[in-house]
């Protein structure tokens, strides 16, 4: 395969605070000689595992970059036990555009795994991933969130999987993070995903689902930060005690968490983030745009559980998801 054209401008394996740039040719109207320049920074201190931590991968969901700022801003050094390699805006392009996918190719970098050298600037982003700074991480957490599109209740998740020893080692991550809710995730479709490609060269991977609406709130910030200071402390890699507080865990059974609408119209929720719904409750209703005297389509829950997620926007399409529910685990 072709060598990646993206080079790191700081070394990757070399001790010290290190803050750079991942460098990718881009030649553009505006620049024809042009380089994408990603932020990044690579703390390491003597031996020990390695975590790769980024945000915005989509690019319209920003705790992650967030909390990944101060976190390569305030740490030492001598905080670390290994490697920390922080990329705060993962998907850059997207990111500075304040949209879920890249405005340069239409790349969703999260469906663009394992990537090419020779493809699309997401799919070279990809590549650089696949083939360079994943082999090197233990962990890598991946933050993300609603985007201007979806809302979620703050939670940590980690992937229900077939290897059930890297599951096991996943889910324990997910529990140090601690968010409010944690949730073992099923995805409806994790073709090309990032999260995939980690697990399957058997690395632990946290990700979060932490609010919506294509902004941060204070709170959700909080949980991100710290979050990822328990996960990097479960892991070694940071010292320090960490911040406890009570989580409810939630698992999906099968692809009925999942609620989708079959029509477009004004959708009126019916139940809100985090209340409880049991089977053919009615979560939320779709009003005609072009009419009245129509009486609402209904979308009904197909399981006991809470509500986790919802649609953002006051219009929807068909085929846009309407809810998530989680069931209660013990």
């Amino acid at each position: 395969m072709k060598p990646s054209l993206i080079n790191a401008t700081i070394p990757l394996d070399q001790d010290g605070v290190h803050h750079g740039f991942l460098q990718l040719p881009h030649s553009r109207d505006e620049s024809a000689w042009g380089l994408m320049m990603i932020p990044l920074t690579v703390i390491q201190n003597g031996e020990g595992k390695t975590a790769l931590l980024t945000g915005a991968n989509h690019g319209d969901e920003y705790e992650g970059p967030i909390a990944l700022q101060e976190l390569a801003l305030t740490t030492r050094v001598e905080d670390v036990s290994g490697r920390l390699i922080i990329v705060p805006a993962f998907n850059y392009p997207a990111f500075r555009a304040a949209k879920r996918t890249s405005p340069i190719d239409g790349g969703n970098l999260n469906r663009a795994f394992p990537g090419s050298p020779d493809g699309t600037i997401t799919q070279k982003i990809a590549d650089y991933f696949q083939r360079h700074l994943l082999p090197l991480a233990d962990v890598a957490v991946d933050f993300h969130s609603g985007g201007k599109s979806l809302e979620f209740l703050p939670f940590a998740a980690a992937h229900i999987l077939d290897d059930k020893a890297l599951e096991q080692q996943c889910f324990a991550a997910m529990e140090a993070f601690n968010a409010p809710h944690s949730v073992q995730l099923r995805e409806i479709d994790n073709a090309g995903m990032y999260d995939t490609a980690v697990e399957e060269m058997g690395k632990v991977l946290v990700t979060t689902e932490l609010g919506g609406g294509g902004t941060s709130t204070a709170r959700s910030n909080a949980i991100a930060k710290r979050g990822l200071h328990n996960v990097l402390i479960h892991f070694g890699l940071l010292q320090g005690k960490m911040e406890r507080q009570p989580s409810t865990l939630l698992t999906m059974p099968d692809d009925g968490s999942y609620h989708f609408s079959t029509g477009e119209g004004l959708i009126e929720p019916m139940v809100d983030l985090g209340e409880a719904v049991a089977t053919g409750d009615v979560i939320a209703r779709i009003w005609p745009v072009d009419r009245t005297g129509v009486t609402p389509a209904e979308c009904k829950a197909k399981s006991d559980g809470l509500v986790i997620g919802r649609h953002f926007p006051g219009l929807i399409g068909m085929g846009d998801c309407i809810a998530v529910v989680g069931v209660p685990s013990d």
